[in-house]
């Protein structure tokens, strides 16, 4: 039956349709069969808010896994790593706290995450508000949180830009004049080869007055290290000077500090109206760096420089929602400040780019002009982000036979950057210096500022043809405008032909030398959502979507390469919705078409300058799956999975003048999401005297990878094995006071997130990095509620 549903999904869409109705016809005959065992058990019921509506999950035609806080709390999340295991379509690459890329349904073409380059694909938000960064999602910490929701494929209409894959929203609980109350939890962990970690976490619930209320969390986090920075050296060929890290040698060196808080008022100003200011901020320190180079030894690394990172914001959000006449008014506004300052080692550039047969280092010279001993690279990094948005809406009457959204947005986000590639004792060359002028030691600098604004208009309604058809449409018209201006490059006495030799005016930008870059791109366009859906019964749907998603262009700080034009999605869906055996079996499911068009792809070019260019054509098939079942009032087991097949429909020729041999040819899978990934989750609920008591047990597997589309880099790069983790935990629950033993990736798994170089692999690929799942980790959890 299931195999059924499954193998027909990469056939034919009217196969898929039949045979999703032959399934679901077969399930109603045995549904009563089952219903007696049971025992009355049913599957948790979750209220989503995927379509800016409060409805069931069940009664929402979208493909939407939802976790609630039940199930977060069951899985022991605190972080996305925690929840992207169990969403089947999500795959991410990652860097270190706070630089991860997350992708859906094979979305993904490896060449994203650069300050220049293209904007997520996947929108993340917190509750109303977007707080998908430039280079990345904020690490938000998940605590007292009501449940997070994963929207598989375009989410245009209604969700806009970063919303072309799909979206992830986190959503908190809210403030609750209902009573006082509250809790924390307490949490110490171990990890295998490296240290110890702590976690204290704590929320209460203010009723201020009958009509206000306000809810504070807080929470601090210590993550135990587990990368040794181990001694090494390094000789180089020009000035046949050996170095060595003796100074640096640190085991567990990657550890990681965070804390922040959470305050939320939610103020009834009467009976229609509702206002909502929330402010959340987080502080975090991490050291070291999160992968380690196999050729070392398993997660150790030889590294010279000191390398950390401090990354802090804060969000402030506004919500007023209301009631004009019959109709539900809201506006979500909010203001996301974040700084990163950041060290990292870049040693690996400077030793292989002074490799026999290239010997860079004979430019890089001290005061005297001669090869400097120790050439070794470093770069300290400053990167400020703001994000303002601004949302209003209006919607129709839920229960009517005809209702729709409508709606205004707007969103301007910008980022500072700063980058010095640094070597200490740089001085001249050919009698002339070799820094970039008005910074020290400086080899090469980015002082740059990018602006994208989006602005929209947008509306979705539905129509009741009967009790059994409904039909929905939405439109979504967007005009986005990209700006990069400021310097990037070297100095005119290193380079004839970029940085300071490319100027043509003063300084735009902090403290840069000069300007040679101030460019503007902008463009419009619409992207569209058109349903149809079909109620078998109360507990039983099947749906049917055809909708796009976009992702805007932007510009190219190389001068010869013209902007990069908005890439767009094509998503053709058939879905199900049921739910079975009296409640307590939950089968829900998508297949799925989808086309990417002229899709964006970034490249180191010449001198390591990141060249985006609309690349080529793409299909993806998938099926994914999310199943809930409850046999009996203990017992409770559930899952997904998903099967993705993305592949090049089209030769790419990244310089098309010169494609010989051909960059990737048609049928090259697409990057970063494997094959298959799915997950199955046991829990048992039980009594133990006067205690209620559980034991649960996961496990999660994936197929391998690919980290980039282009033949040559993967040859270099390799192939990311697949893999397979156990989760198990177990504890006990009396009064108001819990108590939980678990371990986390039993198996010590070496699950690679990514694999990458720290430039061009052609020349660093010898030094291939792995980032890996966090090592086996066994903790205590002990938690109070009030």
């Amino acid at each position: 039956m299931a195999k059924g549903i499954w193998s027909a999904g990469l056939r034919g869409k009217g196969v898929v349709w039949s045979t999703a109705l032959m399934a679901t016809t077969m399930l109603t005959g045995v549904s009563s069969a089952f219903a007696q065992e049971s025992g009355g058990a049913q599957v948790e019921e979750i209220i989503v808010t995927a379509q800016k509506r409060a409805e069931d999950l069940q009664d929402v035609p979208v493909s939407i896994q939802a976790m609630g806080t039940e199930k977060l709390e069951a899985l022991g999340v605190s972080d996305f790593n925690d929840f992207a295991k169990f969403l089947p379509s999500v795959s991410f690459t990652q860097y270190g706290p706070g630089a991860t890329q997350v992708y859906m349904r094979g979305v993904a073409s490896g060449g994203d995450g650069n300050h220049s380059g293209s904007l997520p694909s996947v929108g993340m938000y917190l509750d109303e508000q977007p707080v998908t960064t430039i280079q990345g999602s904020l690490d938000i910490h998940v605590y007292d949180v009501a449940r997070v929701e994963s929207l598989a494929g375009p989410q245009g209409t209604l969700y806009g830009a970063s919303s072309q894959a799909g979206t992830i929203r986190i959503i908190t609980n809210r403030p609750d004049t209902g009573g006082l109350y509250g809790g924390f939890d307490l949490e110490a962990n171990t990890i295998t080869g490296g240290d110890p970690g702590y976690v204290a976490e704590g929320f209460v619930n203010l009723p201020v007055s009958e009509n206000a209320a306000a809810r504070l969390v807080g929470w601090y986090e210590r993550e135990g290290g587990y990368i040794d920075n181990v001694l090494g050296s390094r000789t180089f060929t020009t000035s046949g000077a050996t170095i060595t890290n003796a100074g640096r040698v640190e085991d567990n060196y990657n550890d990681v500090e965070t804390y922040g808080a959470r305050l939320a008022l939610k103020i009834d100003l009467n009976d229609n109206w509702t206002v909502t200011p929330a402010l959340m901020g987080q502080d975090q320190r991490s050291n070291g760096i999160f992968g380690y180079d196999p050729n070392v030894g398993d997660l150790e690394v030889s590294h010279y420089f000191p390398e950390s990172a401090h990354d802090r914001w804060y969000q402030a959000a506004l919500t007023l929602e209301g009631k004009i006449g019959s109709f539900d008014l809201l506006y979500a506004g909010a203001y996301l400040k974040r700084d990163i300052d950041s060290q990292a080692d870049y040693s690996d550039y400077s030793y292989f780019y002074d490799a026999p047969g290239i010997e860079y280092g004979a430019y890089w010279t001290d005061d005297l002009g001669d090869p400097l001993d120790n050439p070794s690279q470093y770069i300290i990094g400053k990167d400020g982000f703001t994000k303002e948005s601004h949302e209003l809406r209006i919607a129709s009457p839920s229960d009517q036979r005809f209702r729709f959204i409508a709606g205004l947005f707007a969103q301007v986000q910008t980022h500072q950057i700063e980058q010095r590639y640094m070597i200490d004792g740089l001085g001249i060359y050919a009698g002339q210096s070799i820094e970039v002028p008005g910074w020290e030691d400086t080899l090469w600098l980015t002082e740059q500022e990018r602006v994208d604004r989006d602005y929209a208009i947008f509306g979705d309604a539905s129509f009741d043809l009967n009790d059994q058809w409904t039909i929905s449409g939405g439109l979504r018209a967007f005009k986005a405008k990209n700006g990069l201006k400021g310097f990037f490059g070297f100095s005119e006495n290193y380079s004839s032909g970029t940085g300071v030799a490319a100027c043509y005016g003063p300084p735009v930008v902090g403290n840069g030398p000069c300007t040679n870059l101030n460019k503007e791109t902008e463009e419009d366009g619409f992207t569209h959502r058109v349903n149809i859906t079909y109620r078998i019964d109360d507990d039983r749907m099947v749906y049917g979507t055809w909708s796009t998603g976009y992702r805007p262009g932007g510009i190219n700080r190389k001068g010869t390469l013209p902007p990069y034009e908005s890439d767009f999605l094509t998503n053709y869906e058939l879905g199900w919705k049921t739910t079975w055996l009296d409640g307590s079996l939950r089968f829900n499911g998508a297949v799925y078409f989808e086309q990417w068009d002229d899709f964006q792809f970034s490249v180191l070019g010449t001198n390591g300058l990141t060249e985006i260019k609309n690349a080529a054509q793409a299909e993806v098939y998938g099926i994914e799956t999310d199943i809930v079942w409850r046999p009996t009032s203990q017992l409770t087991l559930s899952g997904g999975g998903a099967i993705t097949d993305a592949k090049l429909t089209e030769d790419f020729c990244y310089d098309i003048m010169a494609c010989v041999p051909v960059t990737a040819p048609s049928g090259t899978e697409l990057p970063v999401t494997p094959k298959f990934k799915g997950n199955l989750t046991a829990r048992y609920d039980f009594t133990f005297g006067d205690y209620d008591a559980f034991l649960q047990g996961s496990v999660m597997h994936q197929s391998s990878t690919w980290t980039d589309l282009r033949l040559a880099e993967r040859a270099i790069i390799g192939e990311q094995d697949a893999w397979t983790m156990l989760d198990f935990s177990g504890g006990v629950e009396r009064d108001a006071w819990s108590a939980e033993l678990f371990v986390v990736n039993a198996t010590d798994e070496r699950a690679s997130l990514t694999r990458y170089a720290e430039c061009a692999e052609s020349v660093c690929g010898a030094a291939t990095y792995i980032v890996p799942a966090k090592p086996r980790t066994f903790g205590i959890r002990l938690g109070r509620k009030f």
